[in-house]
């Protein structure tokens, strides 16, 4: 049921990956979609494009507060209002504390948490009036818990989580829920390559190494899937969903049950 025809969804990040997985989710149930992303774009948008609905992509860099408003004021000309943004965006640097570089931290934290604010600040007064919105944040179980190495991912997942919540309390009766989505172990091609390679290097199979990469941290040794992540997405836009507001809900194979 195409629940969601007429109203166009924005998902930062979207060219691959969780990203795309969001966007065909949503586009299935009937909303035209805006895609973001340095990928293949024109792959990306036919992909897409072939559940019926209108598909476009603008390549905004998401670490520059100019690109995203051109992006958010290209989307409601040609699109309408943004009824729902999924900010998705995202990168990843891996160093010791002492070791990391501040150009580093500095793109993580603008990419992964500050374009979510330029996005969602763009979004939300257009929304409040409508009456209808839905803003989903993909964070982290990092937005939860850290890991070593990770310092920049995990305070800009920490700060998403709180963005979250600031924005469900300021959104709160006006028909706009917000709301952040903690994936653990998800297997996009950049995870699979951490899989090979782990393969690779202790001469175990593929399928052993996935059981291990993922056991280091979750119970259920088994990954997430970008469409598992979409349909949770889908049900936040659900009328079922209208009073989840704020919430941080993790689908992580119980990594920050223990």
């Amino acid at each position: 049921m195409q629940f969601l025809k007429g109203k166009t969804a924005l998902v930062t990040g979207s060219t691959s990956g969780i990203g795309l997985g969001m966007a065909h989710a949503l586009a299935r149930h009937g909303a035209n979609v805006v895609l973001n992303g340095f990928g293949d774009a024109q792959a990306a948008c036919d992909a897409v494009a072939a559940h019926g609905t209108k598909v476009m992509h603008h390549g905004a860099d998401m670490t520059q507060p100019g690109e995203i408003e051109a992006m958010m004021t290209e989307a409601v000309a040609r699109m309408g209002r943004v009824d729902i943004l999924v900010n998705n965006a995202g990168i990843q640097h891996v160093a010791p504390l002492e070791a990391f570089a501040t150009e580093r931290w500095d793109a993580v934290i603008a990419i992964n948490l500050s374009s979510a604010f330029h996005t969602t600040r763009l979004a939300l007064p257009a929304m409040t009036q409508a009456g209808w919105g839905r803003i989903i944040n993909i964070a982290s179980t990092h937005g939860l818990v850290a890991s070593a190495q990770k310092a920049a991912y995990v305070a800009a997942k920490h700060g998403i989580i709180g963005l979250t919540k600031v924005t469900a309390i300021e959104a709160a009766n006006t028909g706009v829920t917000c709301n952040a989505i903690c994936p653990g172990w998800v297997l996009t091609p950049l995870v699979q390559q951490q899989v090979d390679a782990k393969a690779n290097a202790l001469g175990i199979t593929v399928d052993e190494a996935k059981r291990q990469l993922v056991g280091e941290k979750q119970p259920q040794t088994q990954f997430t899937t970008p469409e598992q992540l979409a349909e949770m997405a889908v049900f936040m836009c659900q009328d079922a969903a209208s009073n989840v507001q704020g919430a941080a809900w993790t689908m992580d194979g119980g990594w920050t049950a223990q």
